[in-house]
């Protein structure tokens, strides 16, 4: 019997269009997330400038979640094939130096935890190192953790607004780990390590739900958030580093 198919290829081709205007709506709306990134930063710098480190960490914290989830939609959606005319990566990059640098830098200076010629040393140090960090193309190693501490200075910093060190102390921890920046010794991604990722992505949940809560009651001494925050920034830095002196096990290579 002749006549129009019931399934046209003009029907077909409209179909594919929708779904592809879909696919790029979504790989746009990753881009946008990203990048509001940036604005929760202008807040977080708007608290530091006002001394207010509890909004301060609070909106950290926020751009912290958000970069943690869109790698994961930007694989998904393909944002390179989809919305390739925004870089995610620079994107990222611009992003993660103004919340994982510049403005904890800033905070641990103004804060008077490293005043004085420690604070300056810091600032140096940790500017200086973490820019040719973020630069460095070997950063990433092939199970996709991180060569050396991954300049992630918001959480450090963090930690040490909540148990409050001597300025000395500070400087001895930001010097080693500015140093470690640039060894072998591996850092974990919470996301895209793939080994042991089953605690791993937990422990970086719990660490930003501890985090948030820290800065919520503003690093209360007494507060239970500052356990939880140790124990999770304890794992989270060593997890790595424990991975290259345990041989995986055949089911961790999967």
């Amino acid at each position: 019997m002749q006549g129009t198919p019931p399934f046209s290829f003009a029907s077909r081709n409209r179909i594919c269009d929708t779904l592809a205007m879909s696919l790029r709506l979504k790989a746009l709306f990753v881009h946008f997330f990203t990048a509001s990134g940036a604005v929760f930063a202008m807040l977080a710098m708007l608290a530091a400038i006002d001394a207010q480190w509890d909004m301060m960490f609070f909106w950290l914290v926020i751009a912290f979640f958000v970069d943690g989830i869109d790698g994961p939609l930007a694989r998904k959606y393909d944002v390179k094939t989809n919305a390739p005319e925004f870089d995610g990566v620079i994107l990222d990059m611009i992003i993660d130096y103004t919340t994982y640098v510049f403005i904890p830098a800033f905070a641990l200076f103004s804060s008077g935890l490293m005043d004085g010629w420690s604070g300056w040393v810091m600032l140096i140090i940790v500017t200086f190192a973490s820019t040719l960090y973020l630069g460095d193309t070997r950063m990433k190693t092939k199970d996709n953790s991180f060569s050396g501490f991954p300049a992630c200075w918001n959480m450090l910093v963090l930690v040490l607004f909540a148990l409050k060190p001597d300025w000395w102390v500070c400087l001895i921890i930001v010097t080693v780990l500015a140093a470690t920046m640039f060894t072998p010794i591996k850092f974990v991604h919470p996301v895209r390590t793939e080994r042991w990722r089953e605690v791993t992505l937990p422990v970086a949940l719990a660490w930003t739900f501890f985090a948030g809560w820290a800065a919520l009651v503003d690093f209360h001494p007494q507060s239970w958030a500052h356990w939880g925050l140790m124990t999770t920034s304890i794992y989270l830095m060593v997890a790595g580093g424990l991975q290259q002196l345990i041989p995986p096990r055949p089911a961790d290579d999967l």
